[in-house]
């Protein structure tokens, strides 16, 4: 059998369980051992760069939740989508019910993963095949630690030290039994999870990966660093971005680009240390979420991003054109520019104010024209410092999916941010720290396990 059909093989029986692991009467089957198939390391690799189904789908849901653009209320009511108009406006029900949808494209990946590392424990591992089998198994515990945060930050409320044992976390599923009911886990729970399955990665993957679509050390270092980050622990945080940082720091020169071009960046550019396409949904297409305006206007007119990020619309707003993807997709993946920004914002946090500004002037000066010589952005103390880089943070990484999960961080800590929509004369607001902070689970999930839904 060749390796492209053997792979299409294992790929649709991997993804037949997992698109029927809820339902009742697959609970009540017997499972057929026979369907567990991939037998070698490379059939193990084969699954994990099917890349359609493991790299193209992300949480677009935390980027349509929040801030950074806005709807005409020609646009909204144009959208044919219910779940979109709901999601727009955070409605308190009936935002994926379609199929397929987030919960099930992450829950895809995480099964894939799962069967990969059941394959990998009953493969042996010799010293012929030691590092493929080390870095196979390093990315299917990156895949799905990077699924369980995704899910988290659109299905969970933001993590408080202070509630996490007992808020309502995730479904961690650990292995492809599709006949094993799902319960919600705690967030602490959840969490943990996340950082047991990159610590293990770390030690596994490779620093430099064959291709960006697969997970590489410094990768697994960021997204750690960026659940560190989530979790409000500066500390960790800041050592797992300096670790990447360490591996990799490498910046792109905005003075590169063409800021005319439909698309300036391109896929797998020199920043992105781990790809995730992520397909835009219509309320976020490029002519019609226009971005805010107090958001664009804070860009200086010698701040390349200015351009290269946005394309001006026919009625004067502005529409976002700055993916990683170079295309109209999202970049749902990491790049060296978040693990700066991580490592200044801990560096902030913790009093150094001279550490934070260094770093963030060392990403600044690459994405203003070298027309003009770059003055470095300084800071009288670390709060100073602090305010300075989440600014910063919010125009770089914007249409990143990160914005949402920011929010809710934030108002933990009293940013106080409360969010306004208006559509149609009506006004809809999301107060600070709200319960509609963790979006409802789909209804059919509910209905098919009976886990307990998000209050709203």
């Amino acid at each position: 059998m060749s390796n492209i059909k053997r792979t299409i093989i294992l790929l649709y029986i991997v993804l037949v369980a997992s698109s029927l692991y809820g339902c009742k009467k697959f609970l009540d089957a017997k499972p057929d051992s026979k369907l567990v198939v991939p037998s070698t390391v490379g059939d193990v690799q084969a699954l994990l760069d099917y890349y359609p189904r493991v790299n193209n789908f992300g949480a677009s849901a935390c980027e349509s939740s929040a801030d950074n653009y806005y709807l005409t209320d020609a646009d909204w009511s144009a959208l044919t989508n219910p779940d979109n108009q709901r999601m727009y406006i955070w409605g308190k029900d009936h935002l994926f019910t379609t199929s397929p949808n987030t919960w099930g494209q992450l829950y895809d990946v995480i099964n894939i993963a799962n069967t990969s590392l059941l394959s990998l424990s009953s493969i042996e591992r010799s010293s012929a095949n030691a590092a493929d089998w080390d870095n196979a198994k390093g990315q299917a515990l990156y895949l799905r630690s990077q699924s369980f945060l995704q899910a988290a930050a659109i299905w969970c409320l933001a993590y408080d030290p202070n509630t996490a044992s007992t808020d309502l976390g995730l479904p961690l599923r650990l292995d492809p039994d599709f006949n094993k009911p799902s319960v919600r886990s705690s967030v602490a729970a959840t969490y943990q999870q996340i950082i047991t399955d990159l610590n293990i990665a770390i030690r596994l993957l490779p620093v430099k990966p064959l291709q960006v679509m697969r997970s590489s050390k410094p990768a697994a270092y960021a997204l750690l660093a960026r659940t560190y980050l989530f979790m409000r622990d500066y500390n960790k945080a800041g050592l797992h971005a300096d670790s990447c940082l360490q591996l990799n720091s490498t910046l792109i020169d905005y003075n590169t680009l063409s800021a005319t071009a439909t698309f300036p960046f391109k896929q797998f550019n020199a920043e992105v240390l781990v790809e995730n396409f992520v397909p835009v949904p219509p309320n976020l297409s490029k002519v019609r979420a226009k971005i805010v305006a107090d958001l664009y206007n804070s860009y200086s007119s010698n701040d390349l991003r200015k351009s290269v990020f946005f394309s001006k619309n026919s009625d004067g707003s502005f529409g976002f054109k700055g993916s990683y993807e170079g295309s109209n997709g999202l970049f749902g993946g990491i790049a060296t520019d978040e693990v700066y920004l991580i490592r200044a914002e801990c560096a902030a946090r913790q009093g150094n104010a001279t550490q934070a500004m260094t770093d963030l002037n060392t990403l600044l000066k690459t994405r203003y024209s070298n027309k003009i010589v770059y003055t470095p952005l300084s800071a009288a103390t670390a709060n100073d410092a602090l305010n300075i880089i989440l600014v910063e943070r919010r125009k770089e990484l914007l249409y990143r999916c990160l914005r949402w999960m920011d929010l809710k961080r934030l108002n933990k800590v009293g940013a106080n941010i409360t969010l306004t929509r208006t559509v149609n004369g009506q006004t809809y607001t999301l107060p600070p720290n709200d319960p509609k902070y963790a979006l409802p689970i789909p209804e059919d999930v509910i209905a098919l396990s009976g886990m307990p839904q998000n209050p709203r």
